[in-house]
């Protein structure tokens, strides 16, 4: 009898022994994920954008010393952002365009927060070439804004494209006038 006894016993702490195996193996899965994750940390943060990445973020240009007619060209995120200072004949002969009549169809306004201040991203929306147009006495193709040589896009006052292989405007970048003379580029 002392036998059965022995057995029942065992058989009654076999839930018990169970239970704590089953605790023992969620706590050892538990820890080796935490482990994985600690280890993995390091090379998952190091594929963020380093500091001065992160300083290019954003841009703020004071317009106020561009002449009426004149553009610059900025870098904001290792790319050319071209701002221009467009005269009241560019400003209506842009407004006057008819967006149907477009291949991208994009009124003026639609792509301007205020009409004097045209900025667009200077990348040619068909290979990535940057169009001339932004220097004196540079080619300014058909419509009086920007001509891409290499395949012969021309772009208008507002950017965009009228003829040429280019399916896009020239991209607006996001931005907002921070102040009168002050633009935010990010």
């Amino acid at each position: 009898m002392a036998t059965k006894s022995k057995e029942v016993q065992a058989d009654a702490s076999q839930p018990e022994n169970k239970s704590r195996r089953d605790f023992i193996v969620v706590a050892t899965y538990a820890m080796a994920g935490m482990g994985a994750a600690t280890a993995a940390w390091p090379l998952i943060n190091q594929m963020n954008p380093a500091a001065d990445t992160l300083a290019l973020a954003n841009i703020e240009i004071d317009v106020s010393k561009i002449e009426v007619g004149q553009s610059i060209t900025v870098k904001w995120r290792g790319k050319p952002v071209f701002i221009r200072h467009r005269t009241e004949a560019e400003i209506a002969e842009a407004e006057a365009v008819e967006a149907e009549a477009l291949r991208h169809p994009e009124t003026d306004t639609d792509r301007v927060e205020n009409p004097e201040y045209l900025v667009v991203l200077g990348i040619c929306t068909h290979l990535g070439c940057v169009p001339l147009g932004q220097k004196v006495g540079e080619v300014r193709g058909e419509y009086d804004g920007w001509f891409c040589p290499c395949h012969g896009s021309h772009y208008d006052s507002s950017g965009r494209i009228r003829k040429g292989p280019a399916p896009l405007n020239l991209e607006v970048p996001p931005y907002a006038f921070t102040s009168d003379n002050i633009i935010r580029i990010g």
